[in-house]
């Protein structure tokens, strides 16, 4: 197998319900399982875009010796009317806490993972527009 190489196996459980599961044992839940609530498939494209920004943002940022005490990342999605109906905008908001946090870091941070290190925000940049936005918070600040 090529080092580049991924694999993921997708069990499925019934009905429309998978259970997709990496090598390491990783898993996600697609679809409805023993009771609980899973996430559809587009949504967890929706998912990866979000951890894989935040990832690259958090690792930027503490190079940068920023000290960040939570981040969330929010994702939104439009998807197109026809099928295979993509999605065709999605909105991040990042959502940064801490003390003394300066615009320009986070502004540095977030350009560096959308136009260079996020490869899920580039793949998906292929076929939607993406847009995004951030507030820095204090400790304990609430975004509403």
């Amino acid at each position: 197998m090529s080092p580049a190489l991924t694999e993921i196996t997708a069990n499925w459980k019934g009905e429309l319900t998978f259970i997709g599961q990496n090598a390491a044992g990783g898993s996600a839940q697609m679809g409805p399982f023993e009771g609980k609530a899973g996430i559809g498939p587009m949504q967890l494209l929706l998912v990866a875009i979000a951890g894989c920004t935040g990832e690259d943002i958090v690792s930027i940022l503490q190079k940068k010796r920023v000290k960040l005490t939570d981040m969330q990342v929010k994702v939104s999605g439009e998807r197109a009317d026809d099928y295979p109906k993509i999605w065709t905008h999605i909105h991040i908001n990042y959502l940064l806490w801490g003390n003394d946090i300066k615009p320009r870091d986070a502004e540095q941070a977030i350009e560096l993972s959308e136009n260079k290190y996020c490869s899920v925000g580039l793949m998906l940049g292929k076929s939607s527009r993406i847009t995004s936005e951030y507030h820095i918070l204090k400790p304990g600040e609430n975004p509403d």
